[in-house]
Formats: C-alpha cells, sequence, structure tokens
C-alpha cells in the first residue's frame, strides 16, 4: 500500500480520501479548517497542519479544493505541498480548475523535479462517498501509470486524455457545460409542458424510461420535475465558477458558446438571489420565472 496525502477536505475530497483510507493506504491530511479532519483521523490518518507537512514523505498529494485561487495557494504558497513533496513524487489535482492553473502547475512542478496530473471527478458528494465517481486522467504517461492504482478505489472508471494534465480539465469543463444544457433543456421541456396543461412529472417519467434514460436525465430530471432541488450537490456560487471557466477557455479559444453563457446567465440570477441551500439545478427555477409559472 502506498503511502499518500489528501488536501481539501470538503464534501467531495473528504469522501475521497475516506475511500483511499479503506482501500488501505496509509494516508495524511490538510484542510485549512482543521476540524473537518476528525472523521479520518479517527480512521487512522495523520493531519498536518500545513499543506507541506502533509505532503512531505508522500508517493502523492491529492487536492480537491473550490477554485483556482485556493489550489494555487495551496500549492505554491508559503508552505504549499511543493515545499514539502519529494522530488519524483506526483501531485494528482481533483480539482475543477482552469487548463492555465493547470499548466502553470505543471511547469512549477517540472522545476521542482516532482510530477503534476490532473485527474478532475465527475459526481456529487453522495458518488463520492459510494466509490462511484467518474475520473478524467492527463499528465505524462509514466505519473498516469503512478496514480492509476490509487484512482481506481475512488470511482467507477479512470479516463485517461493524453500526456497533457490540461486536456483533463478541458474535459471536466466541456462535461460541466453539457449538464448545465441538459438542465436549461428539461427545464424549458418541463415548463413548456406545465404551461400547456401537461404534468411537469408524467413528461419525465416518460421520457427517462424512453428517449433520455440516463443517470443525468434520470436524477436532475426529478429535481426539475418536482421544483424541489434538494439534496444539494454543488452549490449555485460553485458551478457558475466552472461556467466562467468555460467562457473564458472558450474565449482563448474563439469558440462561441452562447447557451454556455445563458447556464452562466441563470446562475448568476440564482446566487444574486442567496439561493445558498439549494443544488445548483436550482437555476432551472429562472425559466418558469420568465414564463410567469413562479413568483
Amino acid at each position: 500500500m502506498a503511502k499518500l496525502a489528501f488536501l481539501g477536505l470538503g464534501n467531495m475530497g473528504l469522501a475521497m480520501a475516506e475511500n483511499l483510507l479503506k482501500a488501505g493506504h496509509s494516508l495524511t491530511v490538510y484542510n485549512r479548517t482543521a476540524a473537518k479532519a476528525a472523521p479520518l483521523q479517527a480512521l487512522g490518518a495523520l493531519v498536518a497542519a500545513t499543506p507541506a507537512e502533509a505532503a512531505r514523505g508522500a508517493e502523492a498529494a491529492f487536492t480537491m479544493v473550490t477554485d483556482d485561487e485556493a489550489l494555487l495557494h495551496l500549492s505554491t504558497g508559503p508552505d504549499g505541498l511543493l515545499a514539502g513533496l519529494a522530488p519524483g513524487a506526483v501531485h494528482v489535482s481533483c480539482s475543477t480548475v482552469g487548463p492555465g492553473t493547470t499548466a502553470r502547475l505543471a511547469e512549477a512542478h517540472a522545476v521542482h523535479g516532482s510530477q503534476f496530473v490532473a485527474a478532475p471527478v465527475f459526481g456529487k458528494p453522495d458518488a463520492a462517498a459510494a466509490a462511484k465517481l467518474w475520473v478524467g486522467l492527463a499528465g505524462p504517461a509514466d505519473a498516469r501509470r503512478r496514480v492509476r492504482p490509487w484512482l481506481e478505489p475512488l470511482g467507477q472508471g479512470v479516463y485517461e486524455f493524453g500526456d497533457d494534465p490540461a486536456a483533463a480539465n478541458v474535459v471536466k469543463l466541456c462535461g460541466n457545460f453539457m449538464l448545465g444544457a441538459a438542465i436549461e433543456a428539461m427545464a424549458e421541456a418541463f415548463t413548456l409542458a406545465e404551461k400547456s396543461g401537461v404534468g411537469r412529472q408524467p413528461l419525465y417519467e416518460f421520457l427517462v424510461n424512453t428517449l433520455f434514460n440516463c443517470p443525468v436525465y434520470h436524477n436532475y430530471g426529478r429535481l426539475i420535475a418536482s421544483k424541489s432541488y434538494r439534496p444539494v450537490g454543488a452549490l449555485p456560487a460553485v458551478i457558475r465558477k466552472d461556467f466562467r471557466l468555460v467562457l473564458d477557455h472558450a474565449q482563448q479559444q474563439a469558440v462561441p458558446m452562447p447557451l454556455a453563457q445563458l447556464v452562466h446567465n441563470r446562475l448568476t440570477t440564482t446566487v444574486a438571489r442567496h439561493e445558498t441551500d439549494v443544488d445548483w439545478t436550482a437555476f432551472a427555477r429562472r425559466v418558469s420565472e420568465d414564463a410567469g409559472l413562479e413568483a
């Protein structure tokens, strides 16, 4: 079994770190709010006071944080993981960040003599707890080979996207965009049905059992059909950040993405209304509001 580190113990990171412990690995953890590490400490994890301390002696250090700024600070700031990571060890970045941030970190690791791979994940916290995430992996081939056995206990499958770590972040942004597009499409369809006298629930049950029989339509569609946006998987503010990354990268690549802009605007309105206790799919409410069906 490997000696690993895990930094960032939010709802996703906590569950992922627990699954690494269950797989038998030795784990040192770090979180800015140290109290969040208590459940893992009870399972045998060591708790570090700084990112550098967590990474010291680890074969690989996993990170799962909210945004680009947090990842850069955790990695390269004072007492960051680079200060403790041994040459030849691997940083496995599971966060949803921009490809440019990943490129910066890959360069910093190359200078340091360590390796860097991006391994962003798809799935909500309950999927993380059940080890049912989907993982996109990119980075140098030898580093991918090393980390793959440590990623497999976290999910249903690991898919590789080549030697450039930023490629995995592009995949993650594309996937999140497609999720948002599906939510917008379902919200518009269910609203049209409701305003035409057709129940949202019967339409949902028909569609997810015929033309759109897949997890995204089943799970998100259930929330949209019922207009009940709980349990909370990801907060609107977090996914709004992700769509900002989508739009920034699309602009850099000269790719018009009007639907991504629409979803970003929906999320912006949701955040502006201080809806902080609902899943990000709650932006579907904006569609009903536009149609005069919501106060």
